[in-house]
């Protein structure tokens, strides 16, 4: 019975692959045509070049002239700040300054001006001398005290060789007043042109109300240095105290950058205490002898004993080698030892213009005593500008 189902089923399987094979497709009836409407075109994207475009220009509006040379843009017209003399100025040899000199002047016209060797050395220290000097202050008024123990060691002639070389390489105002209580003679180092006095000031200073009053009462000379004298009278001398400093000192702070004081001989008068308490500088006045140098270092022992090693240690000592018995001293180690206790030493030379005791004509002194004054006023500035 299991035998015959088996060929049954057999016969029947035979029978449905020989019915497939007759019911194979017609291939010549079927549309082999593409067909799009249900195909969906993916299109690739397109490969971009890379971009050297860095973006917008970026645009600002605080002007600098090193932006300005990069290329940066600025959204805003340039300021009148932008006008600076670095990049107008053209500095071409041809139109630099013409040199000074005989020779190279005349090289430089010569050549139609193509030939600028520049200053010599010589000239060139004189003009970075004068840049010193004239150097300007931040702040107010600058004192400066000039004083010494000892009488006759050339006190009142530093201070009017400093004032007058301070007065002609500077565009502001120098004064020099004479506090001396002892009737001092800053003004006849002077062409006194005025019979004004601090006395005269003290009285007055509530009415003077601009600089035009006051240089009423004050000596000009040449070199634009002006000078305040003290009173004439012996017997009103003491009467000027440390008060009538004050008045004074503020009344000159008021028109003037840099007050010299002429003190008077010694450093415990009635004027000296305020006078130290406004210094912003110090010159000390020594001679060549051994009691004169000895007493200028004394002095700066008193000065540091009392509160002062400050002002001490930034002021000048002016080494006046013209007076007696300096010949017979060794004035190399006078100043090596103030060099070991101020910032800097300067000898004043001899000079027969100075010997006399009259009045100063600048441009009449000896060129090395010119040139110590110079120098003199450079340290002096220097000092204020940039204390130690």
């Amino acid at each position: 019975m299991a035998f015959g189902d088996r060929k049954k089923n057999k016969a029947e399987a035979s029978e449905k692959s020989h019915s497939l094979a007759d019911s194979a497709v017609d291939v010549a009836s079927v549309d082999l045509a593409p067909s799009t409407s249900a195909i969906e075109i993916v299109q690739e994207p397109a490969t971009r070049e890379p971009s050297t475009d860095t973006g917008p220009i970026t645009r600002r509006s605080n002007y600098t002239r090193r932006d300005q040379l990069r290329g940066d843009v600025f959204d805003q017209p340039e300021p009148a700040a932008m006008l600076t003399a670095d990049r107008l100025i053209d500095v071409s040899p041809r139109n630099r300054q013409a040199p000074e000199g005989g020779l190279r002047k005349f090289l430089y016209y010569v050549s139609l001006k193509t030939i600028n060797l520049g200053d010599s050395r010589k000239v060139r220290e004189r003009k970075a001398l004068d840049a010193r000097i004239g150097a300007m202050f931040e702040g107010g008024a600058k004192f400066v005290p000039v004083l010494t123990r000892k009488g006759g060691v050339g006190k009142t002639t530093v201070t009017t060789l400093l004032g007058m070389a301070l007065s002609i390489s500077r565009e502001d105002r120098v004064i020099a007043i004479d506090a001396n209580p002892d009737r001092g003679t800053l003004s006849e180092r002077v062409s006194k042109s005025t019979r004004f006095t601090v006395r005269d000031v003290v009285n007055r200073a509530a009415a003077i109300d601009g600089f035009t009053e006051f240089s009423t009462m004050v000596s000009r000379d040449t070199t634009r240095l002006d000078v305040l004298a003290s009173d004439s009278d012996p017997m009103l001398s003491e009467a000027f105290d440390e008060g009538d400093y004050n008045v004074v000192a503020d009344m000159a702070a008021r028109y003037y950058s840099v007050v010299l004081t002429d003190c008077g001989t010694g450093i415990v008068h009635s004027v000296m205490r305020p006078t130290l308490q406004r210094a912003s500088g110090l010159v000390i006045v020594s001679g060549g002898s051994v009691d004169e140098a000895r007493l200028a270092s004394e002095t700066l022992t008193w000065l540091e004993a009392n509160g002062y090693g400050d002002l001490v240690r930034n002021s000048i000592v002016a080494l006046n080698t013209a007076t007696q018995a300096t010949n017979l001293v060794k004035i190399d180690e006078i100043e090596q030892h103030f060099k070991t206790r101020v910032r800097d030493v300067v000898r004043i030379p001899y000079d027969p213009a100075l010997a006399a005791g009259s009045v100063i004509k600048f441009d009449q002194l000896h060129r090395h005593t010119r040139e110590a004054a110079r120098e003199l006023a450079a340290l002096v500035v220097d000092g204020l500008n940039n204390p130690i």
